[in-house]
């Protein structure tokens, strides 16, 4: 099996308000897959209901080849997730986060000393180790956060918008990290109303009120809709909602 997810007519229900409406898509193993759309567009719901933080109303869906209503616990363990607030804990060090989370992440004490080492040098960070989370700027919270999501060096990472407020310098950086796992053969999953980051993906799909109205490459979409940007493409079909 070439899929990392799978989707399948996903639908999430809040009484009579629906939040993802029957949305069926795929996500091949190692591709950096897109998902976007404006505030409010359905993004985060489905996130939560692919990572096993929310059960679908209807609908079905399997994440690294396991089903959501029967594995959700198992999927927990094969995935690494950062959610769209900061996820790491403010009042503990660098280096504390890094241990606690490889611990829950079932790492050995020598594996998060040689792992977190190395993601520590890489982000250049390891001169702030001992320094307490609340006092790094934005960015490097982040880059942290994203680094500890894949500490366990998960099959599939599910980032909920990594880069809202952050600094246009910093947002490239951060997908340089995400190429870097994807090269690694990470599945990566982000969500984004940027979308000029969308033409960092392999594919992306757009949601617009709760359904996924387009599905495929950035230059696939571009040239469908002759538009010169992801932006004018989500634009286009934006105004054909209305």
């Amino acid at each position: 099996m070439n899929k990392a997810i799978t989707a399948n007519k996903l639908t999430k229900k809040f009484g009579n308000f629906i939040a993802t409406n029957a949305i069926t898509f795929d996500v091949d193993k190692g591709e950096v897959f897109g998902f976007l759309g404006a505030n409010g567009a359905g993004k985060t719901t489905a996130i939560k209901m692919l990572t096993g933080l929310s059960r679908p109303t209807s609908g079905e869906a399997t994440v690294a080849g396991l089903d959501i209503y029967r594995h959700a616990e198992q999927i927990k363990q094969q995935i690494g997730y950062m959610s769209q607030k900061f996820s790491l804990y403010e009042d503990m060090t660098v280096s504390e986060n890094i241990e606690f989370y490889g611990g829950i992440y079932g790492l050995k004490r020598s594996e998060i000393r040689e792992r977190g080492g190395k993601s520590l040098d890489q982000l250049s960070m390891t001169n702030v180790r001992n320094h307490k989370v609340n006092s790094l700027p934005l960015g490097w919270k982040q880059k942290l956060a994203f680094a500890v999501a894949t500490l366990h060096k998960p099959g599939i990472v599910f980032l909920d918008e990594p880069t809202g407020g952050v600094d246009p310098i910093t947002r490239r950086q951060f997908w340089e990290m995400i190429y870097q796992a994807a090269e690694e053969g990470i599945t990566v999953f982000v969500t984004t109303h940027y979308m000029d980051e969308a033409e960092y993906c392999n594919r992306i799909s757009i949601m617009v009120e709760g359904l996924m109205v387009a599905c495929d490459s950035p230059a696939a979409l571009k040239s469908l809709h002759n538009a010169s940007s992801i932006e004018e493409v989500f634009i286009k079909i934006a105004r054909n909602k209305e």
